[in-house]
Parts: structure tokens; C-alpha cells; sequence
């Protein structure tokens, strides 16, 4: 094979083979463009194939030859191992919703109020569909797709490249004559057009396999399959709104979402229908009712619209929260409303003990969404609702994603329709249910219980929690019900031999699943680890919080309540559920379990150059009043200095940043005696 190939490197490439290949490469290139993006095609698809067939042919004889952008990379013909995952350059963030035109002008003035320092505000947003699919980010180096990823986390995606060559819609080579940057980010959506959904799901239908609940799965499974000619076969549409990371030189930038836009339909892109520019606040209304009241003549599901300040470098300065832009909000239509039968009400109970009615319903289409159950949320809302088993009810998905129950028909009431009595012990372990005073939440206080027991180990082994690979909800459930695992840190103790004791468990699988379990002791973060124990209120973005600040879980249980309010992201009912966490008795005695297993993480002090010689090495900062720059980016650059932002002010606190009007911790700081700088003084400490 390697003389073989030697040959061919060796041997003289005949001109015209090379010139008929360039030719092929950029009339197939040409014509899948007029065909698939501008829907005008110039000629027919016989000879369509018979161009890519001779293109193949060619390439195999002369692989050398292959052009980076070759259309015969679309054929999506190869089995992958698996589906590794990367960072993003650039976090890919969620959106704000807003549902009325009151909320609209909240979040209008809250940009306005943002945006104090930067200069005058000025009314321009560009409006477009918001798109009911999978986010996806593509990369191209000098031009060409190198990479593409799922949205994943928000900070780390899965790469699907090979399966989105294979979309016809997505370019292989930027088109236009003039240069392209170094490194080009685009992000869009990947959907399936309601047309192809319906085709798709009457052919899984007769062929006996899964029919999908909305164009949404089917465009993310197609994408996902390890065997690229899945998503091949079914016909999935990319449309692009925005970037990540770019390398533009000065002349080829773009100042306005408008022109970006345009831009990205020169370079080969669909984008979403019918974006136009809206002068101000009053045209954005008028967009959003246009665009309610046409979405059924939308080819795709889209479910509102999405509204971003116009102007680019407005964009920049206003900046992101922990979740979502500040410049831009997805302006969600009233939820879809039918009716259907309730056939019955089941009771699940959480991993906190939590117990939530769920409507089991006469299965129905809701905006393009099949859904057969809902929730109910808890006892309060099933009495104030006046929801009873055997109603006719309405059902609608909030904010067009979650389905829920708005009410029941009462005119289809049937007199023997008795109302509902919640049980009063828990319906898996049979244990007296209680209600916290002013909550809504009927809890099972058996920390024995099977369900508790098994959420628990669930989230403790999920993506929310340690993202163990190999752990599903039916090993997970086989290892609970055999007794052999009564909480998460029974699990780290687990041998081969010992799963092998259960039914179609093999060697291989075994041995994989012991081997995950020892990486996740070894290279589990204690920020993982805080998420993972299921603390009521305790998120990633306070894992992260209390893992910077504690370094360890000793430290982090001796916390005291008064203390954890001085830290960002904890309020008072966080601080009293972390320290209710650590004094109970079973899970002191699950801590200690983790750490005689071998899992507990020490966040070890970040050591860069920068950290080491900062002025906020160790320390810890506030700001308040306007800055020049973003909250998130003054606090970010903090931290990178080492610094912990604190979320009040306390004696802990070494430094109050203050800016252009300042309020109450200003002079609570003085009063304390905490030093004060100017925004001025800490942008000159941080480069010294």
C-alpha cells in the first residue's frame, strides 16, 4: 500500500485531468449552490450525478488532487467512533424572553440603562424568526469549513463535522472573489422543514422504526448518528445569524447586524426569512405581531422572534451575562392551545424528596410537538386549576417548549368526574409526606426511599452532575433496586465482577464502566462535584462560586451562613440550603464515603504569571456605579487577576470598585473602612 502510494505521488499529474478536476469541483460547487440555497438550478439532476460520479472517479484515481472542498466530501458515507467533544472559542450563549410588549420595554430600558457610559443610546435592531432547531457553530480557516460543533454547554460542543459536510446548505468553501479572514466563526441553526418532517416520520412509520416528536429531535438525532449517511439521507436545512470567533481585517468588518447579514448571504448562507431592519422600538412591535401572525406560512417551526441592537460595536460594549446577551431577546408568541383528554394523574417523587403530579393525556399534536404528558407542578395548582382525572383540559407549551395544563373544559364535565385528593404518603415508599412552611412542595422525609435514592445516584452520574459515561436510567435503576448501590459514593466502590452479575452486562462494558468511575475520582473538579451532590438551589454557576472560594469540601461544610451571603450568586435561601446540606447526618456520611472512595477535589489556586505579581492576587473586589466597560467583563477581569467577586459588602471585602454614580455600598464600604479605588486606579493596578 505505501509503494503503491509513493507511485502515485511519484508520477506526473496530466494537465487536463487536473484542470477537468478544478472545473468539476467548481460547477458542482456552483450548481448545489443554485439548486439548494437560491432554489433556481440550471440543469437536471441526472447530470448533476453524472458530474459528481465522474468528480469521484477522478479523485480516486488521483487522490492527491482532492480539493479541500471537494463536493464528494458531502457523501456521508463513513462510520465514526464517536463524537469527541471541544471548547468553544467563544461561549455560545442562551437568549432572553420576553412574551409582551410590556416586558419588550423592560428589557429595552434595561439595554438603555446598560449601556450608561458608553455614549447616547441609539434605537436600530435587526429582527429575524427564531428558529425552532439544533445551534450549531462552524469554522473556517482562509475560507474553507474545518470544523463544526454543537452548542453543547455553552462552553463546550460536540464535533459533528463530518455529518454537517453532507448538509447542502452549508458551504464547504466561503463563495466570493475577495480574501476571507484567517478564522471565521458562524453560528446558525440546523433545521428540518415541516414538509420533510412529515415525509421523514411516514417513512420511520412504515418502516417500523421511531417516529420523532418535532422537526427539533429529528434535525439533532439526524446530526448526532455516528454513522454520517443518516444525516445525509434526511434533508436538513442550515441557516446562519451570527458569529463567534473572527479574525476580519479592518476592511472587511462589519458595523451592523444588517450588513452582517448580508454578508453572510454573499458568502453561501441561507439565513432565517423575512429579518428585516427596525428603526426603533415601535417597528419591533410590528415586526412581531407580522411575524405571529404569518408563522404558519413559515416553511420551518419557529416559535417568536429574535430582536438585537443593529449597530455591532453597541453589541461589544453591552456584553453578556452568565446566560444570555443583554443586546438582544427572543420575543416568544402566546403558547398554542388544545384540547385533549386527562386520562390520568401520576405522581413522581425528585431526588430532594420533591413530589410532582404529572398529567398522563390522550396523546396530542401542540404546535408541531406530540405530548402526552405534562406537568402539574404540585398540589396548590391542581386545587386552584380545578384540573380533574377524566377532564377535557387545554393544553399548551409554555413559552412554546414546556407543555402544561391551563385548565379544563368545563362544559365537557361529566358528573361522576370526582375531584382530585392528593395522596398524603409517599406512593413509593408509603412514608407521611410534609410541607415546608410557605411552600408549595409536598416532600417524602425518607432519605431510605427508593426514588430519592435512585434521582439522586441519576444526578449524580448526569451531564448536571459528573457526566459519567456508560451510567443510563436502566443500569442506574438495575443497580439501586439490587440493593448494591444506596447512594452516589456506592457507586466509586463498584468491580467488574460485581457488574457482571447483571443480565446483558458483557466484559468490555464492565471494564469500561469501572474505568469511568476511576476517571471521575481522579479528574473530577470540585465545581463538578458541588453540582453533583444536588444541593437544593445550587447550580453550576454556584458550584463554581463556592469551589473558587473553598477549595475543598471540608472547608465549604464548615462555611457559615452569614459568610456564604458575601458571595457572588448566594442569596439567603441558597446559604441556608447549603448549610442545611452539610448538617445532616447522611450526608456528612455520604462526603465521608466520597472521600475513603477517593473522589475530593482540591481547587488548587490558579498560578499564572499574572496572578503571581497581581496587586489582586488572593484578594477579594465589588464594583458598583456604571463602568466603561461591561459588569461581567470589569468582573472577569478580576478574577483573572486572581480576585474573588464577592456579592455585598462585608469586612472580607479588601477592595469596592466604584464607577460613574455609585449607590448604598459605597458608603457602607467607608463606614467599614474597606479600601475604595476609581475604575481608574484598578485598570492601573491591574497592568502593573
Amino acid at each position: 500500500m505505501a509503494e503503491d502510494q509513493q507511485e502515485r505521488q511519484a508520477r506526473p499529474v496530466p494537465e487536463d485531468v487536473r484542470e477537468r478536476m478544478r472545473f468539476l469541483t467548481h460547477e458542482l460547487d456552483r450548481h448545489n449552490y443554485l439548486y439548494h440555497t437560491l432554489d433556481a438550478p440550471e440543469i437536471s439532476d441526472e447530470l448533476f450525478d453524472a458530474m459528481f460520479h465522474e468528480l469521484a472517479a477522478l479523485e480516486e484515481a488521483w487522490p492527491e488532487l482532492r480539493s479541500p472542498w471537494s463536493p464528494t466530501l458531502r457523501a456521508g458515507g463513513r462510520l465514526l467512533d464517536g463524537l469527541p467533544k471541544k471548547p468553544h472559542r467563544l461561549k455560545m450563549y442562551s437568549l432572553d424572553n420576553v412574551f409582551s410588549q410590556r416586558e419588550w420595554n423592560d428589557f429595552l430600558e434595561k439595554m438603555r440603562r446598560a449601556y450608561q457610559g458608553f455614549g447616547p443610546f441609539e434605537e436600530g435592531f435587526y429582527c429575524d424568526p427564531k428558529l425552532d432547531g439544533l445551534a450549531v457553530e462552524l469554522v473556517y480557516e482562509q475560507g474553507v469549513l474545518t470544523e463544526a460543533m454543537t452548542r453543547g454547554d455553552g462552553e463546550i460542543g460536540e464535533v459533528i463535522t463530518e455529518a454537517c459536510r453532507t448538509i447542502a446548505t452549508i458551504p464547504l468553501k466561503l463563495r466570493g472573489e475577495q480574501s476571507m479572514p484567517e478564522l471565521l466563526e458562524v453560528r446558525g441553526e440546523v433545521v428540518m422543514f415541516k414538509k420533510d418532517f412529515a415525509a421523514l416520520n411516514a417513512d420511520q412509520k412504515a418502516k417500523n422504526k421511531k417516529v420523532f416528536a418535532n422537526p427539533r429531535n429529528a434535525a439533532a438525532g439526524s446530526l448526532r448518528q455516528l454513522d454520517v449517511a443518516v444525516a445525509r439521507s434526511r434533508k436538513l436545512t442550515f441557516l446562519a445569524y451570527s458569529l463567534g470567533a473572527c479574525n476580519w481585517q479592518p476592511e472587511q468588518a462589519c458595523t451592523s447586524q444588517t450588513e452582517l447579514m448580508q454578508r453572510l448571504a454573499d458568502y453561501g448562507f441561507l439565513t432565517p426569512p423575512n429579518g428585516r431592519f427596525c428603526a426603533d422600538s415601535q417597528q419591533v412591535m410590528d415586526y412581531a405581531e407580522w411575524v405571529r401572525t404569518n408563522r404558519e406560512e413559515f416553511p420551518m417551526e419557529i416559535d417568536g422572534c429574535v430582536v438585537k441592537l443593529d449597530r455591532l460595536e453597541a453589541q461589544r460594549q453591552l456584553g453578556f451575562t452568565a446566560r444570555a446577551p443583554r443586546f438582544a431577546v427572543a420575543f416568544k408568541f402566546p403558547a398554542l392551545k388544545v384540547a385533549t383528554l386527562l386520562k390520568n394523574i401520576e405522581i413522581q417523587v425528585g431526588r430532594t424528596g420533591v413530589l410532582t403530579p404529572v398529567a398522563v393525556l390522550e396523546p396530542v399534536a401542540v404546535g408541531g410537538v406530540v405530548v402526552s404528558r405534562a406537568t402539574l407542578h404540585n398540589e396548590d395548582e391542581i386545587k386552584a386549576k380545578d384540573i380533574r382525572i377524566g377532564d377535557t383540559v387545554w393544553v399548551q407549551r409554555a413559552g412554546d417548549v414546556i407543555p402544561e395544563i391551563v385548565g379544563p373544559v368545563l362544559a365537557e364535565r361529566g358528573s361522576e368526574v370526582l375531584p382530585y385528593v392528593f395522596p398524603d404518603k409517599c406512593p413509593v415508599c408509603a412514608s407521611p409526606v410534609y410541607r415546608e412552611p410557605g411552600q408549595a412542595a409536598l416532600r417524602c422525609e425518607n432519605l431510605a426511599c427508593p426514588a430519592i435514592r435512585l434521582r439522586s445516584v441519576l444526578h449524580f452520574v448526569s451531564k448536571a452532575g459528573l457526566d459519567i459515561p456508560g451510567f443510563g436510567e436502566k443500569w442506574v435503576e438495575q443497580l439501586v433496586q439490587s440493593g448494591r448501590v444506596r447512594d452516589p459514593a456506592d457507586l466509586l466502590t463498584l468491580t467488574v465482577p460485581e457488574f457482571l452479575q447483571f443480565k446483558r452486562m458483557g466484559e468490555t462494558l464492565a471494564a469500561k464502566l469501572v474505568a469511568a468511575l476511576a476517571d471521575a475520582c481522579a479528574n473530577t473538579s470540585l465545581e463538578r462535584l458541588i453540582s453533583a451532590l444536588g444541593i437544593r438551589h445550587v447550580g453550576t454557576e454556584t458550584a463554581r462560586t463556592l469551589a473558587m472560594h473553598y477549595h475543598d469540601l471540608e472547608k465549604l461544610s464548615l462555611a457559615r451562613e452569614e459568610e456564604l451571603l458575601t458571595l457572588r450568586d448566594v442569596g439567603p435561601e441558597v446559604a441556608l440550603s447549603v448549610r442545611h446540606f452539610f448538617s445532616t447526618p447522611a450526608n456528612v456520611e455520604l462526603l465521608a464515603k466520597l472521600r475513603r472512595a477517593g473522589l475530593w477535589p482540591v481547587q488548587t489556586a490558579k498560578a499564572t504569571a499574572v496572578e503571581q505579581t497581581s496587586a489582586f492576587a488572593g484578594k477579594t473586589v465589588l464594583f458598583t456605579g456604571t463602568l466603561s466597560i461591561s459588569r461581567s467583563e470589569a468582573q472577569k477581569a478580576a478574577e483573572a487577576a486572581g480576585a474573588t467577586v464577592l456579592a455585598g459588602v462585608s469586612k472580607k471585602l479588601d477592595y469596592l470598585i466604584v464607577g460613574q454614580k455609585p449607590g448604598s455600598k459605597l458608603a457602607k464600604a467607608q463606614a467599614l473602612g474597606v479600601t475604595v479605588l476609581s475604575e481608574e486606579a484598578f485598570f492601573a493596578l491591574l497592568k502593573n
